[in-house]
């Protein structure tokens, strides 16, 4: 991982584009990858502004560093040195992959919004929204696009309040319950035999109802049995990759044949 060009002490903004000029990207080029302006990226390289904390962390990633590497010999973010507690979640979130960091992200904005609205006071506080994925591939996507591949949407009405997010089903092997189609919201918690949750097997983005067995199978099944064809059964030793984004919110189901 190379390293930012310049003497001690150079402010965040010249690390910033140096970095962004060793890797011969232009303005415009990292605007797009943080979903900001590229005026606003001029903006932080010359110090007029600093980026927000999720823009901060989509940061890194685009320029391929570590947080020292930006931050070295000043440590400044947003004008204040770093504790050795942010620093250490900062390089943790490096050390994630790319659906990890996804998660941190959805998580810091969910909270950020939620402090909003809190120190918004009393009154008629704006609804919190919640990011509605047009597929369930696209709650796995890195870096999705807004209006391309999500919608964000209020938690009023039939928007279960612990929501943190929700897919847009395809495929009849969730009917009944979830239908092709229907929407199913999500949030982050842990998953308990019967739970239904958003999984990622091998690439593939799943909704499917989760039992892990003693021995560790997994085992992630249709509730439509008629589909039974697309069960998944993945061994302990199988080698094969697992990872849940999150439970849909459902009432718990008899498993298959119990």
């Amino acid at each position: 991982m190379g390293s930012v060009k310049g003497g001690t002490g150079m402010p965040f903004g010249e690390r910033m584009r140096a970095r962004r000029g060793e890797l011969d990207m232009t303005r415009v080029e990292l605007a797009a990858l943080l979903g900001v302006s590229p005026s606003a990226v001029g903006n932080y390289e010359t110090g007029v502004s600093f980026p927000k904390e999720e823009i901060m962390l989509r940061l890194f990633d685009a320029l391929e560093v570590d947080p020292n590497t930006l931050f070295q010999d000043s440590f400044q973010y947003n004008k204040q040195a770093l504790a050795s507690g942010e620093q250490k979640l900062l390089e943790g979130y490096r050390g994630l992959s790319a659906l990890g960091r996804e998660t941190v992200r959805t998580m810091v904005e969910a909270l950020c919004a939620y402090r909003d609205e809190a120190e918004a006071g009393p009154g008629a506080p704006e609804p919190r929204m919640i990011p509605l994925y047009r597929t369930p591939a696209a709650a796995g996507y890195a870096s999705p696009a807004f209006g391309e591949d999500f919608d964000y949407i209020p938690v009023t009405g039939d928007v279960p309040p612990a929501a943190e997010f929700a897919v847009r089903i395809q495929g009849d092997s969730m009917a009944p319950y979830i239908a092709d189609g229907s929407v199913a919201y999500v949030n982050r918690d842990p998953l308990k035999a019967g739970d239904v949750g958003i999984f990622c097997v091998d690439g593939d983005i799943l909704c499917k109802q989760y039992y892990r067995d003693p021995a560790g199978i997994v085992y992630l099944f249709s509730l439509n049995r008629a589909r039974a064809d697309a069960d998944v059964v993945l061994p302990s030793a199988s080698g094969r990759s697992l990872a849940c984004f999150g439970r849909v919110i459902l009432r718990s189901f008899p498993l298959p044949g119990r």
